[in-house]
């Protein structure tokens, strides 16, 4: 039995067989979890630096959760912007783009700090490949898949793409989920936009990710669909 044991726990990175003292986990064992379980903490109570913002020329706006206790009690705030945000979205961001960029650390700013680097310039090269030019790259913290529609009724963009950490576990805590829609605005649901998930090390890896957006928006300019219709 140990060699196929030893073949399945190679296939995954889930704790399987992992040992035990007595009844409880072998101290090596149990300390690989704390420091799993801190670094899922760490993930969602994290901040995004402001010098990786200004590398990428992120334009920051509000969603209406002030501070992460709020964002982890008010799901539905974190669909909505600020009435400050709207105002500036209106004054300093281009109209009507083909495809609106948004990035928010979401329930992890590790995974936007372990991925951006490597998806964000793929997916603009992509773009730039396929002669999509991007409206004003923005970045919202707090936020979640919703504010799709809050930023599509006020910049019109014909298709968005967020860029948005995922919900950490003991697996990894930098793992970064992609959505993207058509022609977002109130009303549309998730039936209506597409996700590329599980985007990390040990998953799909983020330049991967970025070039095949491009053709994904290509291809949702084209059909003038998204989601489930797609």
């Amino acid at each position: 039995m140990e060699e196929p044991l030893e073949r399945l726990k190679a296939s995954t990175p889930a704790r399987i067989a992992a040992g035990r003292a007595g009844t409880r986990p072998t101290t090596r064992e149990w300390l690989v979890l704390r420091a799993d379980h801190a670094a899922a903490l760490d993930a969602v109570y994290g901040e995004v630096p402001a010098a990786l913002l200004q590398e990428h020329g992120l334009f920051s706006v509000d969603s209406r959760c002030a501070d992460k206790e709020v964002y982890l009690k008010r799901p539905d705030w974190g669909r909505q912007l600020t009435s400050e945000a709207q105002d500036r979205l209106r004054r300093h961001c281009q109209r009507r783009p083909a495809v609106q960029i948004v990035v928010s650390d979401g329930l992890s700013a590790s995974a936007v700090c372990a991925n951006l680097r490597d998806i964000l310039p793929a997916f603009l090269d992509a773009l730039e490949l396929e002669g999509i030019p991007p409206g004003t790259p923005l970045f919202i913290p707090r936020a979640r898949v919703g504010i799709l529609n809050a930023v599509g009724d006020i910049l019109e963009p014909e298709t968005a793409v967020l860029f948005i950490g995922e919900r950490p576990g003991l697996v990894s805590a930098e793992s970064l989920s992609v959505y993207m829609g058509y022609r977002p605005r109130s009303g549309k649901t998730d039936a209506d936009r597409m996700v590329l998930s599980n985007i990390r090390k040990g998953g799909t890896p983020p330049a991967e990710a970025g070039a095949y957006l491009g053709v994904l928006v290509k291809r949702m300019l084209e059909e003038k669909r998204s989601g489930v219709g797609f």
